[in-house]
């Protein structure tokens, strides 16, 4: 059976969270770190999930797990231009 969004986007959840417990506290990760992650190919598939890895760090923002900086700073997803990354919150 094949994965609904919902379930994508809670699997990119766990693997973003995953990530981030793997790392020093004060560490950030890329979208691109849980896109390669979650992809179960070798090739450049991954890059399907980049949207889809931003959705799920914009919902652990939502939930108060993580935030979403630009030039190390907390930023909305509605100021959000180009590269992100995603650290826990509370940095």
């Amino acid at each position: 059976m094949a994965e609904t969004d919902r379930q994508l986007t809670q699997r990119l959840e766990q693997v973003i969270m995953a990530l981030l417990e793997r790392r020093a506290a004060t560490a950030s990760i890329c979208p691109s770190d849980a896109a390669r992650e979650a992809y179960e190919g070798d090739d450049e598939g991954w890059r399907t999930l980049m949207e889809p890895a931003r959705r799920a760090a914009w919902r652990l923002v939502a939930a108060g797990k993580v935030e979403v900086t630009q030039a190390g700073r907390p930023v909305a997803e509605t100021e959000a231009r180009g590269p992100i990354r995603i650290r826990r919150a509370g940095r």
